[in-house]
């Protein structure tokens, strides 16, 4: 039997209204107040669960990488060719942008965090690991498919990040995920032309 919301642990439950919270208001307009009273516990419970709303602000980013992990490893497991391989990752980011977000999507939300905390807060470190992650990715499936041209296919992993980046910056402006499908299909123009 399904636990209802109420039966849930308090730290899943604080979770859940964090992530809600901090992509639908920021971080920085979301109080400690506001989390636990959607989460419906006490205050007490947030800090027996966290140490701190930076530790909270910091499980979120954890959260929010696993969640795009969860997607890429759904879209890859299909995906018999490096080719499908590389464009796995652009069908995660709109997997993520297709989500059903109750004010609508706004870009990605480990960048909206980030734009909010101070240079050299962790959680900025935790998104610049996040993105350089998903850059790797790329490199590795590029790699494959250029094993005699490791420069090059670093330098298109690069380029695609970029490409993808600038995808999900408009894509959170617009609200839908149509400059991510554009996206891909750029990415996939080039690389029929790498073989």
């Amino acid at each position: 039997m399904a636990k209802t919301p109420r039966q849930r642990p308090a730290h899943d439950r604080l979770m859940q209204a964090a992530q809600e919270l901090f992509y639908n208001h920021g971080i920085s307009a979301t109080g400690i107040d506001a989390i636990v009273a959607r989460a419906g516990v006490a205050k007490k419970s947030l800090y027996n669960n966290f140490s701190s709303k930076a530790d909270l602000v910091s499980q979120y980013l954890e959260a929010r990488h696993a969640e795009w992990l969860a997607l890429y490893a759904a879209r890859t497991a299909a995906a018999q060719t490096p080719q499908a391989r590389v464009l796995a990752v652009f069908d995660a980011y709109q997997d993520h942008a297709e989500c059903a977000y109750k004010r609508g999507f706004r870009g990605c939300g480990l960048l909206n965090a980030a734009a909010e905390l101070e240079a050299g807060d962790a959680g900025r470190d935790a998104v610049r690991q996040h993105k350089e992650e998903v850059e790797r990715i790329l490199a590795q499936h590029l790699a494959e498919l250029l094993p005699e041209a490791p420069e090059r296919a670093a330098a298109t992993a690069a380029h695609l990040a970029f490409l993808l980046e600038g995808a999900m910056a408009r894509a959170g402006l617009e609200g839908d995920s149509r400059q991510v499908r554009t996206a891909r299909a750029m990415a996939e123009d080039m690389l029929r032309t790498l073989t």
